[in-house]
């Protein structure tokens, strides 16, 4: 399901998004009509679309599209994407006036296999924005899966870890949690979970001496990663299964 501001979105509007591929988005996981962090998501579309497109975003008639096309029961997987059909390669500084696309896809598993990634130098542009151009993530996520891994997992120039493509990542040692200090996207999940849980800011350069690692992103909640490179790491930890439970009694909000 694909619409454009409530309508069903044409195939021309969808091909000024895939073509010049300039916008911003938030992937939230709605169950029975909830979504864990709405505030947070509705406070990113608001601020990316300040950065990007220099206007204002009505959050209450993004909340109405994206509970229409959200079902009342079940769990699916909601994108709400905001980007201007009308801006192309060769007008993209031209005065914007930014829709809303919301398109949604069946939920994912409940609980998923614990990662194997391996890091590789890439920064993303404008690394606090979520914005739609995936490329560069996802050419090392494929490199990666080529290679025998679940996904990469990003250092900056100076070999500090920053993030995956799609998630956040945090480490355990001596039953604390440390989250990375490089730029990355903060994500809704890693916000809760730094809300409901102890932690600390930390330069990490990899996971040697680290008693384990977990990724967060709002469609999985928390997933262990079971190695970094060639470094293992527990997939049973109480700090990783504490964190797990933490944000599953995050009360969700009306969408």
């Amino acid at each position: 399901m694909a619409e454009l501001d409530g309508r069903p979105a044409t195939a021309a509007q969808l091909q000024a998004l895939a073509l010049t591929n300039y916008g911003h988005f938030t992937t939230m996981l709605v169950e029975d009509g909830l979504v864990r962090g709405l505030g947070l998501h509705l406070a990113r579309l608001e601020r990316d679309c300040r950065e990007l497109f220099g206007a204002d975003l009505d959050l209450e008639r993004v909340r109405a599209y994206a509970r229409r096309a959200a079902p009342t029961a079940g769990a699916a997987t909601v994108r709400v994407t905001v980007f201007d059909p009308e801006l192309d390669l060769g007008r993209i500084g031209g005065a914007a006036s930014p829709r809303v696309l919301v398109t949604t896809r069946p939920a994912g598993p409940a609980e998923l296999p614990p990662l194997r990634v391996r890091t590789v130098r890439y920064e993303r542009d404008a690394p606090h924005v979520k914005g739609v151009g995936l490329f560069g993530a996802l050419r090392e996520r494929r490199a990666a899966q080529a290679a025998g891994y679940d996904d990469a997992l990003f250092t900056d120039a100076s070999g500090a870890v920053s993030e995956g493509g799609t998630w956040n990542i945090g480490f355990v040692r001596g039953g604390e949690v440390l989250w990375p200090t490089a730029d990355q996207l903060r994500g809704t999940t890693m916000e809760l979970l730094q809300a409901a849980h102890p932690w600390r800011a930390l330069r990490i350069t990899g996971a040697a001496g680290f008693e384990a690692a977990f990724a967060t992103n709002a469609a999985v909640g928390v997933r262990p990663v079971a190695a970094v490179d060639g470094t293992d790491l527990a997939v049973a930890h109480p700090v990783v299964a504490a964190l797990r439970a933490a944000y599953a009694a995050v009360r969700g909000e009306r969408l």
